[in-house]
């Protein structure tokens, strides 16, 4: 098990940026950029015993200073959509940027998933990145301390852990967006993947926004019932409105039995490859989105993608959730520590 450190390039201010490679016993390599804190790379073997690269990316920090597709990156302070780009906390308005028509998605264009990170400490099989966040940053309250922790395990584990801590109360919901293709990030699309989602349920969206309703909507004789797995193209085209809306997935499944401790979510598994991903989280939800707004993205190695070249599964708050007294709450309180883990394993067959 090792770590490394290197120089991945500089930013547009002359700052240096670095990579930090995380290897283990098996030859599974994950590589993170404290741009973003983003997930770069992870390369696995295949069922023919070739090292994928399973996440779609760029190979230089320009990439990551634009990144308008989120490849890879830690995203915060809250994550996802917030309607009409406004919330009240503690009997307070606050207002957030309008970057995506009326509403917020991300926490606008200063997201942490365009910052650069502080390193903050790295053992044999981790790293850990760190970033200040100060009172009405991006609109929100308080003076917020925030580290992610990569940790890369002999079982092929790849665990990000948040913690954060803040001197008001506010709103946390952090996510990490990287985009898998596990018959390689250069294979083309992922259609042919087969994927299946712990949930009963999914929050419906109003319209091609993507807000929620705020209503649960069973999946069961849907496009989107992964309960016991499917593929993921069979029904990217389909006339259901839900998916009408945004032309595939891009929805949030609400994890049955969830009770806040790590639980397994989802599982994937390639079409070529034989690599199988599972995926483990503490949070209430999972939104699946299937690259439906990748058009000819220059990335990694000259390749080029399209819609559905890779599907994220961000693990979350649910989408809206600070307006929406029935979801789980996205709220941090003044003394409380934000403490959160999602590990993507791999395996092959």
């Amino acid at each position: 098990m090792s770590v490394k450190e290197t120089i991945f390039g500089t930013n547009q201010d002359g700052r240096e940026i670095h990579l930090y490679t995380l290897q283990n016993q098996k030859g599974t390599e994950v590589k993170i950029a404290n741009i973003g804190a983003a997930i770069v790379s992870v390369k696995v073997k295949n069922s023919s015993g070739e090292y994928t690269d399973v996440v779609l990316g760029y190979d230089d920090v320009k990439g990551y200073e634009n990144n308008p597709v989120y490849f890879g990156v830690a995203v915060g302070r809250g994550a996802n959509r917030i309607e009409n780009a406004q919330f009240t906390l503690d009997g307070k308005t606050y207002y957030l940027s309008k970057n995506e028509g009326e509403n917020n998605l991300h926490s606008g264009p200063d997201s942490y998933a365009f910052r650069v990170w502080d390193f903050a400490g790295m053992t044999e099989n981790s790293v850990s990145l760190s970033l200040e966040s100060p009172d009405q940053d991006q609109g929100y309250p308080g003076n917020l301390l925030m580290k992610v922790t990569y940790i890369l395990t002999e079982e092929n584990e790849l665990k990000i852990h948040y913690e954060g801590e803040c001197d008001q109360t506010t709103v946390v919901n952090m996510t990490n967006h990287t985009y898998f293709n596990l018959d390689g990030h250069n294979f083309g699309d992922v259609k042919e993947h087969w994927l299946q989602i712990e949930a009963s349920k999914f929050t419906p969206i109003k319209d091609k926004a993507s807000i929620p309703t705020g209503e649960l909507w069973a999946v069961e004789g849907t496009p989107l019932d992964f309960k016991s797995g499917r593929i993921i193209g069979h029904d990217l085209q389909s006339d259901y409105e839900q998916m009408r809306f945004v032309n595939g997935y891009d929805h949030n499944f609400v994890i049955d039995g969830w009770d806040g401790n790590l639980q397994k979510v989802a599982e994937a598994k390639g079409s070529k490859s034989g690599i199988t991903m599972k995926v483990y989280s503490d949070l209430p939800g999972v939104q699946l989105y299937t690259g439906n707004g990748l058009e000819h993205v220059k990335g990694k190695e000259d390749m080029y993608y399209e819609n559905y070249a890779g599907f994220c599964l961000e693990t979350q708050y649910f989408p809206n959730a600070i307006n929406e007294k029935e979801f789980p709450s996205p709220i941090l309180k003044k003394g409380d520590k934000y403490d959160t883990t999602t590990v993507y394993q791999f395996v092959v067959e």
